[in-house]
């Protein structure tokens, strides 16, 4: 890990029959960071110091991922879901926090989803980075789309985690594809990432980033053979902003969001990629901290 973890807050807790890692910063209206993949709660390290100016800030590793438990798949795999939104509900009671704040990205917005479904009295407000929604829905197998996908099928091979954690230069080859492909401009990575490569070469790491796609594997299917489905709206205010230059989560995609969300913004983020809270880090914290400071 680098020197610039050193510092920050660890904490651990019992939640939902898991042991949960999560760094908590800051003091005020609670607001937890929900990663995507591939990251661990390190992903918001330019996002925790600013927002604990204003806000206590809890940023855990999800189930699988970093610091946290990895007990492996529910049975059924599908169920993965549900799990990781009660672990959520879990560390919010273990950390004596009621009501909250989510801002997530990638994995971490369908947790944020499915939690403000089951507990929307629980959710101050949520806040997007390029959201996966069920909006979304057959346009996953447009042409410009399903050669970006190919990782979604490949980390459900059992064999997935051993080719890539085979060494630590095969591991790292493999993560910066991502970590640069998917940013606006590769490399900006590259200042952490050794920390990202130490991570996911802990044991259990891969695997369990990679048991995410089996847990919602057979969901992905079912929405590229039947499309969107049609779901009540979410009735906690929503703020999204959206990297333009995002190959993997097109921006383009955000036109069904009003289908979904009761109430809510939309901003296109100029020169941000998938990872707009840590390319664009003063414009995520601008606009995060206004939003939750609004409500």
């Amino acid at each position: 890990m680098t020197p610039k973890a050193t510092t920050w807050n660890h904490g651990h807790a019992e939640a939902n029959g898991i042991r949960v890692h999560y760094v908590r910063e800051g003091s005020g209206r609670p607001l937890v960071l929900l990663h995507g993949w591939p990251e661990f709660w390190f992903t918001w390290r330019k996002n925790i110091p600013a927002l604990a100016e204003r806000f206590d800030v809890v940023a855990p590793d999800l189930r699988g991922f970093g610091g946290s438990d990895k007990p492996g798949l529910p049975e059924p795999p599908g169920r993965l879901l549900d799990e990781l939104v009660e672990d959520l509900r879990g560390l919010a009671d273990a950390l004596g926090i009621e009501r909250f704040g989510l801002v997530s990205h990638d994995v971490g917005s369908f947790v944020a989803q499915r939690f403000a479904a089951r507990y929307p009295d629980r959710v101050l407000g949520l806040f997007f980075f390029n959201c996966v929604y069920p909006g979304i829905g057959r346009r996953w197998l447009e042409p410009e789309s399903v050669g970006e996908i190919w990782y979604q099928s490949f980390h459900r091979q059992p064999w997935a985690a051993d080719l890539v954690g085979s060494s630590r230069e095969a591991c790292a080859i493999y993560l910066k594809h991502f970590l640069d492909h998917w940013a606006a401009e590769p490399g900006v990575f590259d200042e952490d990432f050794e920390a990202w490569v130490d991570n996911f070469m802990q044991p259990g790491n891969l695997q369990g980033g990679f048991d995410w796609y089996e847990g919602i594997g057979e969901a992905r299917m079912k929405m590229m053979r039947e499309g969107a489905p049609d779901l009540p709206k979410l009735e906690p205010p929503a703020y999204f902003l959206w990297g333009e230059s995002d190959p993997i989560l097109k921006v383009r995609w955000a036109d069904r969001l009003g289908d979904y969300f009761a109430n809510f913004e939309f901003e296109r983020a100029s020169g941000a990629g998938h990872f707009v809270h840590y390319e664009k880090p003063e414009l995520a914290n601008g606009r995060i901290t206004r939003f939750f400071s609004g409500l």
